[in-house]
């Protein structure tokens, strides 16, 4: 299902484990556990598109030609800290992906984001670029980050996320129309303290048992 060029992935495998992972009562390696299983779906959803080459290989049988993903492979980007909980999942599902990670904090007062961390491989720019991050919620730190990493000129992005507010959708896709958006679920609104609701609360604050 698509909307503000938004592509939600309603799998019902994907909504069941949401579903759980939203409930307050789930320990945190519950938490963890279930969103790299998601992370694992969601990745499989957005490389649909990748493009495949031919190669000449031999099975045990007889020679053929065998379809291979195409050129450079593809460059994962955490935005830190709660990005490595997708970052873990897709990386079973992409073992040679590259990674990249850009540091944003919220500051509290003004929901402005700041950075104070950069790192990506030396050759993004023959690359495909998946930005990784649990919550879209203001939209404001995830425009920077795809606004910093277009700095570094990578071949394409897309961002991924399990819950996005519409506020924060109409934010991204403002800023960055160009890049599509892939995630679980569009909630209801953010409340007067920036997070989504319903949502799941903090994901960090979740996956890594902090508060």
């Amino acid at each position: 299902m698509k909307k503000k060029s938004c592509t939600v992935i309603d799998h019902p495998l994907v909504q069941h484990k949401l579903s759980i992972m939203r409930m307050e009562e789930t320990p945190c390696a519950e938490f963890r556990r279930l969103l790299r299983e998601v992370s694992m779906l969601l990745a499989y959803e957005v490389t649909r598109d990748i493009p495949l080459a031919e190669i000449d290989i031999k099975t045990p049988i007889t020679a053929m030609k065998a379809k291979v993903i195409d050129g450079k492979k593809i460059t994962l980007v955490s935005i830190l800290r709660a990005g490595n909980g997708i970052l873990d999942g897709m990386l079973e599902l992409i073992p040679s992906a590259r990674v990249g990670h850009i540091g944003l904090y919220r500051d509290p007062e003004t929901l402005v984001p700041v950075e104070y961390y950069f790192k990506m491989p030396p050759d993004i720019s023959q690359r495909d670029i998946i930005v990784v991050d649990p919550m879209l919620a203001t939209g404001n730190s995830a425009a920077a980050a795809i606004s910093r990493i277009k700095e570094v000129s990578p071949l394409s992005i897309k961002f991924v996320c399990l819950i996005a507010s519409p506020e924060g959708l109409d934010v991204f896709t403002e800023a960055h129309p160009d890049v599509p958006v892939f995630t679980a679920s569009i909630d209801q609104k953010l409340n007067e303290h920036g997070y989504i609701v319903p949502g799941l609360g903090d994901a960090g604050d979740r996956i890594y048992g902090t508060k």
